[in-house]
């Protein structure tokens, strides 16, 4: 069988990082490449506050399913979707050579207690709507307002009882600024991308509530993105599929649109990225919604999969290929097409002699599919993790 013909020929290893490329988008930012990111919250982080130095133009897509923590007990009194990947994803991309950002980033940032009695987190939360606290009194006055505006507005709307414990700060006011907004977390994003000066475009592949379910080989299933990855959850073995659902308990199947600024979003980038992270619950899951795998076929930018090193708990011995396999699957379902692996991906990049893989790799299997490995220098010094000045020149060098 003839090996298919990859639709950019792959840079050798050696030239890896491109200087010259990297030199172009150094030195003007503001007018750097569009490099387009399918992630969660936390994984991609350390490298997005990297590469904000190369580029303001990177774009953010988001799953908002998060089930769990903070976000979980705001879903629940609001019926909403989840904020905290995108509040994370916000703060890693702050401006912070700009005056005042370090404050803001600090105040998103800030949680209250775990062990706090209800008495004295609603004195400390009251302290910070009525702008006496320190995080806020620190804020140039623009952001100040908006921030008050959004708190008051949210204290307003709180259920009798609301649990602050381990509450963000940065969900609460995105949780009031998305009930100022008439529920419109487009017009929310835009603001605070604005106000925190955000270097780089963040948005929810979709605006509506929904839950994610893991459908097991067993046939089991899993509810709640925050139960994927559990010690149940593995229990139950390997996940084969993800769908949508209306409610953490008794909900119903969902098939939702894509956010049409997304689909725009994703029309646009100059390449396109399925990073790594927790693959079923974070990037995988973005692209569910319907409208997402048309619009990434229908642009003809690279296409690049970065795996896990060290351990995902959700992969069950899922091999890389497999991975693969699935984002060509999901691509190719939601463009009503029977995609070659090739036709979906073009590199897979890893650092086989750098980095710890526990997935099987079966790079072998992946060329003969047609896509390229870049294999390169990616770990760490120490080894353990995927350092994000590298990952953010490779990724620069591949822009056409």
């Amino acid at each position: 069988m003839t090996q298919p013909t990859p639709r950019f020929p792959a840079p050798p290893g050696a030239s890896l990082p491109d200087g010259q490329r990297i030199r172009r988008a150094w030195p003007n930012p503001g007018a750097g490449p569009r490099l387009l990111f399918f992630s969660g919250g936390s994984a991609l982080r350390e490298t997005s506050a990297v590469l904000k130095n190369y580029t303001h133009n990177s774009i953010h897509l988001i799953t908002p399913f998060d089930s769990g923590g903070s976000s979980a007990v705001l879903r629940q009194a609001f019926d909403m979707l989840g904020l905290g990947d995108l509040r994370n994803r916000l703060v890693a991309l702050t401006d912070e050579t700009a005056s005042g950002q370090a404050q803001v980033a600090a105040l998103f940032s800030h949680r209250f207690p775990a062990d706090g009695n209800e008495q004295a987190l609603t004195q400390e939360f009251e302290r910070i709507v009525q702008g006496q606290h320190p995080l806020v009194q620190s804020l140039p006055q623009r952001l100040r307002e908006v921030v008050a505006s959004n708190l008051r507005r949210f204290s307003e709307e709180k259920p009798e009882g609301f649990d602050l414990r381990l509450a963000s700060i940065g969900n609460l006011i995105l949780a009031g600024g998305y009930l100022v907004q008439q529920e419109d977390i487009g017009a929310v994003l835009e603001q605070f991308t604005d106000l925190v000066g955000a270097l780089g475009t963040v948005r929810p592949v979709v605006t509506e509530s929904a839950h994610l379910v893991a459908i097991h080989k067993s046939g089991k299933r899993t509810v709640g993105q925050h139960n994927i990855g559990s010690e149940e959850c593995l229990a139950r073995g390997p996940i084969e599929a993800l769908e949508l659902t209306s409610a953490l308990h008794g909900g119903h199947p969902l098939e939702l649109d894509a956010d049409p600024v997304s689909l725009d979003l994703i029309r646009s980038a100059q390449l396109v990225v399925f990073s790594m992270g927790s693959f079923f619950g974070s990037v995988l899951a973005n692209l569910l919604p319907r409208g997402i795998g048309r619009a990434v076929l229908e642009n003809d930018a690279p296409r690049i999969y970065i795996p896990n090193c060290g351990r995902d708990p959700e992969m069950h011995g899922t091999s890389v290929n497999h991975c693969a396999a699935k984002i060509g699957e999901l691509l190719g379902r939601d463009a009503d097409r029977d995609l070659g692996l090739g036709q979906a991906l073009d590199f897979v990049l890893v650092d086989t002699t750098g980095l710890h893989y526990e997935s099987p790799m079966d790079l072998d299997a992946l060329a003969h599919a047609g896509v390229q490995v870049l294999d390169v220098d990616l770990a760490n010094d120490g080894g353990d993790r995927i350092d994000p000045r590298k990952l953010s020149e490779i990724l620069l060098s591949l822009v056409l």
